[in-house]
């Protein structure tokens, strides 16, 4: 053991201790700040912590001794926060360096089905080296019930599983797609004939026995994502619906750019989205709602006059394009449509159920800026068409900002000093996204299921220590599995470096996603990117 090893533990313990009271207090004077600072700087370079000692002393040449004055906690906690994560490095090694083929968030998704946690961890590992984004989920109930979250573009299948067979997830699934394209490979160490010919049959894309060469493996998967990317970027129609998809959006807005520079005649933009479409899918299942979604798409098609453009944006949200369209004229025209859907039926078995739309329009008048631009404005009006009632029609006020809806985000960690740099990531990567952020961080699992914070309707992210005093994270895990309102709550669960059985547990408690510590912060910036898409 290091000679120093001690005097560090003992040192960060300091600093951890420290960090706890300031959590407690609005404002900290600045001879507490300082007084910390000069502890760091003496006793850092001494134990061989040189870089924190430095850093510490550059903080102190900025902030004169004798200054008599109050800090904000939040203001002290984000001026030390490089100070925090340099101490965080030399706890856990040199991690954070290096992160240049760190995740961005937007990799291609793998979700492997399999109840045996060892090979999911395995694979996970293994596929996420790629570049790829992995989610394992131990439970193929759960697997079939969060398929339209995590959005994949390819899965992979055991087929025995206990309580439910691979082949009745894959026929399960494929009922799902119909005509969407998302590979299904099955994996089992059954490697009769008749098995093979059954997973093709049943629709399989390929069928791998086990145990297999994880390299040929990575080959098969890479390959089958490559088909994928390739009939996407063949196809504008939405498989769906068969109007156009968000690719197409582009493409179809530099065309009336064209126009416009010819006849300077404005152009509509116009977001529709389903009101309380969760509920038809939560109600009526999802097969249902891909009705509801299909018939709404060529509702619009037949209603639209034939040079409008609809396009099938994400989800239930749909963008239509009005060529040489000026707002008033589009909000009559969207109006009338309103009317039109809300007396539509919808059948569900013996019930009848109707539906209704809200919209947002923005009239186009300087198309130099990117679309982008009036999107958000058209959004910003949707927003307020949700905001007062649903199933109407607003028109854009130009100068408004969009809306930015809220997602709570929740660190629960005994630690101080992961508190303070994970807190320090998410603040700073949702100053990016379009969502507003609610933070709360809780020292401990106990104190976090005592809050009644993250109790309401906003989806919920928990980024959960696995072993805490008092009540640990997969104890926490458990009880927010038990709520009803279990599908608010995304966790990604925090596990030490060498506890298997941890992960195993959490992946079969129903842990969202899992990462070891140590970790690299840009890769828990790339995994809350991703289960935010999940979250939407």
């Amino acid at each position: 053991m290091d000679r120093y090893e001690k005097y560090r533990q003992h040192f960060l313990k300091n600093i951890r201790k420290r960090l706890e009271e300031w959590e407690t207090v609005d404002e900290i004077s600045h001879q507490d700040v300082y007084g910390l600072l000069h502890s760091i700087a003496g006793t850092a370079a001494m134990i061989g912590m040189t870089d924190i000692g430095n850093y510490a002393r550059q903080l102190m040449e900025q902030w004169r001794e004798d200054e008599h004055k109050k800090w904000k906690a939040t203001d002290v906690k984000e001026r030390l926060t490089p100070l925090f994560q340099l101490c965080y490095e030399q706890q856990i090694g040199d991690v954070t360096q290096g992160e240049k083929g760190t995740k961005k968030g937007d990799e291609p998704t793998v979700l492997i089905i399999d109840d045996d946690p060892s090979f999911l961890m395995y694979v996970k590992e293994q596929l996420e080296q790629n570049g790829w984004y992995v989610v394992a989920i131990a439970d193929p109930l759960k697997a079939v019930a969060s398929f339209y979250d995590v959005r994949p573009d390819c899965v992979v299948i055991d087929i025995h599983m206990g309580k439910k067979t691979g082949f009745e997830v894959l026929t399960f699934l494929k009922q799902k797609l119909k005509q969407q394209f998302i590979p299904m490979i099955m994996v089992s160490i059954d490697d009769r004939k008749e098995t093979r010919i059954k997973s093709y049959e049943m629709g399989a894309d390929d069928f791998i026995s086990k145990p297999f060469a994880i390299d040929e493996f990575i080959v098969r998967i890479r390959r089958q994502l490559q088909r994928k990317q390739l009939i996407d970027e063949l196809l504008l129609l939405d498989e769906l619906t068969h109007v156009y998809n968000r690719k197409y959006i582009k493409q179809a807005y530099e065309q009336l750019k064209s126009d416009w520079h010819r006849t300077h005649e404005p152009f509509c933009l116009a977001v529709l989205d389903i009101d309380h479409f969760k509920r038809v899918n939560d109600q009526y299942g999802h097969l249902i709602g891909d009705v509801v979604l299909k018939q709404f798409a060529q509702f619009l098609k037949a209603n639209v006059r034939a040079h409008d453009i609809v396009i099938r944006f994400g989800g239930e949200e749909f963008v239509v394009l009005l060529p040489a369209t000026e707002a008033t004229e589009a909000f009559l025209v969207f109006d009338r449509l309103r009317e039109q859907f809300e007396r539509m039926t919808f059948q569900s078995g013996d019930m009848a159920f109707s539906c209704t739309f809200s919209t947002g329009i923005v009239e186009v008048n300087d198309p130099i800026k990117p679309i982008g631009h009036w999107i958000e404005l058209a959004d910003s009006a949707l927003y307020e068409a949700k905001n007062t009632g649903r199933n109407c029609v607003v028109l854009a006020k130009q100068q408004k900002a969009s809306h930015r809806r809220t997602v709570k985000v929740a660190i629960v960690d005994d630690d101080a000093i992961v508190r303070a740099i994970v807190t320090d990531v998410v603040q700073k990567m949702f100053t990016k996204e379009k969502v507003t952020l609610d933070l709360r961080a809780f020292k401990d699992g106990e104190q976090f299921m005592a809050s009644d914070w993250h109790d309401g309707k906003e989806p919920c992210l928990v980024i959960l220590d696995g072993v805490m005093p008092k009540m640990d994270g997969l104890e926490v895990l458990q009880q927010l599995r038990n709520r009803k309102d279990s599908s608010r709550y995304k966790v990604i669960m925090l596990t030490a470096r060498k506890s298997e059985n941890d992960i195993a547990r959490a992946l079969e408690f129903g842990a969202d996603d899992y990462m070891t510590k140590p970790f690299k912060l840009l890769e828990l910036e790339a995994r809350i990117r991703h289960m935010l898409k999940r979250m939407n």
